[in-house]
């Protein structure tokens, strides 16, 4: 009795460490996901700075 007692405990503690792991796991996914999309918009930022300066240096050379 007293093994069978001793292996549903450490089965249950085997659940409890899994799902202890997939919430970690989660939210370091969401974290991840966070920081790709917040490059994500700093480069399409930066893709528009590039452009205005791009058409500027052009209207300059034009104007030369």
């Amino acid at each position: 009795m007293f093994w069978s007692m001793l292996a549903v405990a450490v089965g249950f503690l085997g659940l409890v460490v899994l799902g202890v792991l997939a919430v970690r796991v989660f939210v370091e996914a969401r974290r991840l996901g966070q920081q790709v999309a917040d490059s994500a918009q700093r480069i399409s930022r930066a893709a528009e700075d590039l452009e205005r300066a791009a058409g500027s240096a052009a209207r300059s050379v034009d104007a030369l």
